[in-house]
């Protein structure tokens, strides 16, 4: 290698950003693919699909002459990754690959929390197809959550508050529960007119059941005139405000000056109602917690975890930030028509 080259992946439950940087910051390449989280496509095809990416960016860079391993350090950030002996025998098959000199690999919760904040230490809620959280002390103590759904007692995400809806709805239509404009509204996104409808078709398998992932907004929007709405919203707050205020008290930060970030998809849309219940929750938490969003993607973490590693200063970390941050943009942009 002529410079020093680091790998930042963030794999995620809806899409997965492959990077590669220079030591100085300079983002040589970026390229968006696919959901990787090895717990819905598997573990080898969340590497089939992360050797791919990799070579692609590689390409991108202009680094195809290049000797493996391409990087100096790799950051391999995932969704699905839960247990620390998933993490290990991913971290196998990623140094089998030869793609970089040094390599770890750990849960997305850590890009997001790493996107954050310039100090590496805090607490992290990712909020997107699925719930999760992670802390990390100023000492180094971790603390972290299995995230695997109800088995693990967890509740939230796109996926639980799109449930949520259609369960309402049907219990609107047919008596068993209050009235509610997501009656209408619900089956109505998906061209049906009754719940009734709609779970015939999901039934059938005619509507994936994974499209109740488009049904938050949805929510949200109706969330300021309906109370059945406004419920959902309001038990995805506590669930988020539960899920913080464990780990701090997990790692004794409860009455210290500790940021609580807010990542993934549903919390980045920053609907007043959910972010205003989670801060008042919060704040009945511990009187010096301040919440905001990560406003870095994910896949900015990943890197600077990987240029920490390298031993990279603040410039480097500040021009990593910057570029990555507005070739993210650039392509979500254009994936969305923007």
């Amino acid at each position: 290698m002529t410079q020093r080259v680091v790998l930042a992946v963030d794999g995620g439950n809806s899409k997965t950003y492959v990077a590669l940087l220079g030591g100085d910051g300079e983002l040589l390449s970026l390229v968006r693919g696919p959901l990787s989280s090895p717990h819905h496509i598997g573990v080898d095809g969340c590497l089939a699909l992360l050797e791919e990416l990799f070579e692609r960016a590689v390409a991108d860079a202009g680094l195809t002459d290049a000797q493996l391993p391409v990087a100096e350090v790799a950051a391999i950030l995932l969704a699905g990754v839960d247990f620390p002996s998933e993490e290990e025998h991913l971290q196998e098959l990623v140094d089998a690959r030869g793609w970089a000199s040094r390599a770890f690999v750990e849960n997305d919760t850590f890009a997001v929390l790493r996107a954050g904040t310039e100090e590496g230490w805090g607490v992290a809620v990712v909020c997107g197809a699925g719930i999760n959280c992670v802390g990390v002390a100023p000492d180094g103590r971790h603390a972290r959550f299995p995230a695997l759904g109800a088995i693990t007692g967890d509740w939230g995400g796109g996926r639980d508050v799109g449930l949520a809806a259609v369960f309402a709805a049907a219990r609107s239509e047919d008596g068993r529960g209050p009235k509610t404009s997501l009656e209408r509204l619900v089956p109505g996104h998906f061209g049906l007119r009754t719940p009734k409808e709609l779970a015939e078709a999901m039934h059938r398998k005619l509507i994936p059941e994974r499209r109740v992932l488009e049904l938050p907004p949805l929510v949200f929007a109706e969330a300021a005139e309906d109370p059945v709405a406004a419920s959902i919203v309001d038990r995805l707050a506590d669930e988020i405000v539960a899920l913080a205020r464990a780990t701090l008290e997990r790692l004794e930060l409860v009455q210290e000056p500790v940021e609580v970030l807010l990542g993934g998809g549903l919390l980045q849309r920053g609907d007043g109602r959910l972010l205003d219940a989670i801060e008042q929750g919060l704040r009945d938490v511990g009187p010096r917690i301040e919440v905001r969003s990560t406003g870095s993607p994910n896949i900015v973490g990943s890197a600077l975890l990987a240029l920490d590693e390298l031993g990279a200063g603040r410039e480097a970390q500040r021009r990593a930030r910057a570029e990555l941050g507005a070739a993210v943009d650039r392509i979500e942009r254009s994936a969305t028509g923007g």
